[in-house]
């Protein structure tokens, strides 16, 4: 299939005003570009209900949260604990601040999203600790925020899909916590592995091959073990008894047959997954509202399928 002429068009404009690549540039000018562009493109006024900031006491300082109560909610509410996207490098409580709005207001759910720490000033394992740590805690302590215990999911997008799908193993492995759902977005699923739609969309589509390696080399040590779950949770070597989950993809993303894969190992384990795969669009393509009527459409996907799942549970 084509690619859609829509994101074509907005990818040809990025490339007339070409800017330095990621791996050209210090972090914080990354992720000041990553944030502006999330401010350009984010959905506008969203209506939802209350909004809270509040920390979470995590393994290296406090962790930056914010919740986000659907209109009219009242007691103890759904919800779904969302990691962002950014290449563990990149993105904050502002730049997802307006996908987290959507999904509580097309979903009916509250939504927490989690300040996680970035690399390369706090590479692995502290992006997954702090995802464990938030998760615990906030089951822990559901019925003073406004939580069913028994209703909690977890997603997010690209490196915070990852952060989703490790931390549903984490809960399976050393019980305690029941997590009914798992949201996964364009998930980055291994590091260091070689797919056909990494070499087939390396350059042009959004997301380049070479940012994702540059990334992935300010987020691990060299000691790191690719092969580990907790950094590849694709080399996982047990899918069973994980959560149901909702897996997107884009057609053209080098990401698409990771996420794939992921969602094929837990079908093959017997978890009940559905899988919106987009084979017009790249990766991401949910960040670019102002620019794609169906980024809402996913997005609205998504959340009712969240919704289906917290209600059943």
């Amino acid at each position: 299939m084509p690619l859609d002429p829509l994101v074509k068009a907005f990818l040809d404009k990025a490339a007339a005003f070409p800017r330095p690549k990621v791996w050209d540039v210090p972090p914080a000018v990354t992720r000041q570009s990553f944030a502006a562009m999330m401010q350009l493109t984010s959905p506008r006024d969203v209506a939802v209900g209350k909004i809270e900031n509040f920390t979470i006491p995590g393994p290296g300082g406090e962790i930056r949260a914010r919740s986000y109560a659907p209109v009219a909610a009242a007691g103890s509410q759904p919800n779904l604990i969302y990691f962002h996207g950014g290449g563990f490098v990149a993105g904050n409580l502002e730049s997802h601040d307006g996908l987290c709005r959507l999904f509580a207001a097309e979903g009916g759910f509250k939504v927490i999203a989690v300040d996680y720490r970035l690399a390369p000033e706090h590479p692995y394992p502290a992006a997954v600790d702090d995802a464990w740590a938030a998760v615990q805690w906030i089951e822990q302590n559901a019925a003073e925020i406004g939580v069913d215990a028994g209703r909690i999911a977890v997603g997010g997008d690209s490196a915070g899909g990852m952060l989703a799908a490790i931390v549903t193993q984490l809960a399976r492995e050393k019980g305690g916590i029941r997590i009914a759902y798992q949201l996964l977005l364009f998930p980055n699923t291994q590091m260091g592995g070689e797919t056909a739609s990494l070499n087939e969309f390396a350059v042009g589509y959004f997301l380049e091959r070479r940012a994702i390696e540059y990334f992935n080399s300010l987020y691990l040590t060299p000691q790191a073990d690719t092969a580990s779950p907790r950094i590849s949770p694709l080399r996982a070597k047990d899918f069973a008894g994980l959560p149901p989950a909702f897996v997107m993809l884009g057609g053209y993303d080098p990401l698409h047959d990771e996420g794939l894969a992921y969602a094929e190992k837990l079908r093959g384990a017997g978890v009940k997954v559905t899988i919106a795969d987009y084979a017009d669009m790249v990766h991401c393509f949910i960040y670019l509202q102002t620019v794609l009527p169906q980024a809402h459409d996913a997005v609205a996907q998504a959340a009712k399928a969240v919704k289906e799942a917290l209600a059943a549970a």
